[in-house]
């Protein structure tokens, strides 16, 4: 084979690994459950798209609170959380 050959196989299959070790990595930081990511709520399953069936274990998520749109990795869903601090009491005039 000649250099140029061997420069074209060497760099591409760099490039591809790269692809792929990005994707791997995407793919681990994805937070579990179906809470958001941004404000801490409870998220809605959307519909997903045909592109997901590629993806099992992935599922599209769209959070009420704030408006995040993304991925979630598809688990149980999480119980209901308690408020961090009590609610303030009513104030009567």
């Amino acid at each position: 084979m000649s250099d140029a050959a061997w420069f074209v196989l060497v760099f591409g299959g760099l490039f591809v690994l790269r692809g792929i070790a990005a994707t791997v990595v995407f793919l681990l930081i994805l937070p579990d459950g179906d809470r958001c990511p941004q404000c801490d709520a409870v998220t809605l399953h959307v519909e997903g798209r045909r592109t997901l069936r590629w993806i099992p274990g992935m599922r599209p998520s769209w959070c009420m609170t704030c408006g995040w749109e993304g991925l979630l990795r598809r688990t149980t869903p999480a119980a209901p959380r308690a408020p961090s601090r009590p609610p303030r009491p009513a104030v009567m005039p």
